[in-house]
């Protein structure tokens, strides 16, 4: 077991301004003093011999890694370049690689670099300037964050033997639909995906069927495809808010499977309720232009639209900021 836990005062400030990591970080300097086997601009302490912390000490440079190293902390720098060679001592023993908040490009990451890195399982590669994903050669890889970055492409293929990929979070990036087509068919272990904040006109094609959360807020997405959920039975959690759904790109009973816990389809152009499953326990709709009476619920106000929702009674439905229901 990793001794990493977070103090409760961070989880909480982390919490109130809606950010989170999910590397559990401690600092070094609460697990003791350095050991002798360590980059002299960082800190391996003897108590957790197989990290070492380097974040948010201005390094404009990955310092070269020393054996036994397992967890990487490179956060909060001002580093513009990976050189060839730096990884050479770890590149069947590295685990975490921790690169937030930097200000690398792909044109600065030597060859011989990540793409030896073979045992890697986490790769966070936030707030960075990449245009395209820098993926190492580790079939471990089970997490990979690349948000906040000029990504324009997701070449196919990349993610083609990750089989142990659960996680990758793509939110905040320059990505359209074509990008990414087929870009997410490898991971047959894939559980989230979250392309929120892009460019894309319409949910990713050829996700894997183990796919149960999937985030595309903030797109251009103006339809869904007949069947796209048919495809995914695992599927919970969907969220599609702040796009340009209109009630002719939602073909009937797309959203009406089983397996939706959650659906979010607020802030977009639906006229209309859309028919979903009695399964369905969360469902946003505030700021679009509903105004259409529908049967059973018998007076709903959402946000200034008077309407009466095709959704059971005893179905828990949430809507936020000026909702209420009148039962």
């Amino acid at each position: 077991m990793i001794p990493l836990r977070l103090p409760l005062l961070a989880v909480l400030v982390s919490l109130a301004l809606c950010q989170y990591y999910d590397y559990d970080y401690q600092p070094a300097s609460m697990l003791g003093p350095s050991g002798p086997n360590c980059n002299q601009e960082c800190e391996c302490p003897i108590n957790f011999p197989s990290a070492m912390y380097c974040d948010s000490r201005k390094l404009k440079f990955v310092p070269v890694v020393p054996t036994g190293i397992k967890y990487l902390y490179l956060h909060n720098n001002q580093i513009e370049e990976i050189k060839a060679g730096v990884f050479d001592n770890v590149t069947d023993g590295l685990r975490w690689l921790v690169l937030d908040k930097n200000h690398l490009t792909n044109a600065k990451i030597a060859k011989g670099t990540i793409d030896k890195l073979t045992a890697l399982e986490k790769l966070f590669f936030s707030y960075n300037n990449i245009t395209e994903p820098v993926i190492p050669p580790s079939k471990s890889l089970d997490e990979l964050k690349m948000m906040h970055n000029k990504l324009t492409k997701f070449p196919s293929g990349l993610l083609s033997d990750k089989e142990n990929l659960t996680s990758i979070n793509l939110q905040h990036n320059e990505l359209t639909s074509d990008a990414i087509a087929g870009a997410f068919k490898g991971p047959k272990k894939l559980m989230s995906l979250d392309v929120s904040n892009n460019k894309l006109k319409k949910l990713p094609a050829g996700v894997p069927s183990s796919l149960e959360i999937l985030y595309a807020d903030y797109n251009d997405i103006d339809s869904i495809g007949a069947g796209y959920l048919n495809k995914l039975p695992k599927l919970q959690y969907l969220r599609v808010s702040h796009n340009k759904l209109v009630d002719s790109g939602i073909p009937a009973g797309v959203f009406n499977v089983s397996s939706l816990v959650e659906l979010d389809l607020s802030f977009n152009k639906l006229q209309s309720i859309p028919e979903i499953n009695e399964q369905l326990e969360q469902f946003y709709l505030q700021a679009n232009e509903i105004s259409k009476d529908a049967p059973r619920l018998r007076y709903l106000r959402l946000d200034g639209n008077e309407i009466k929702p095709p959704i059971p009674r005893d179905i828990i439905v949430c809507f936020r900021l000026l909702t209420s229901i009148v039962i």
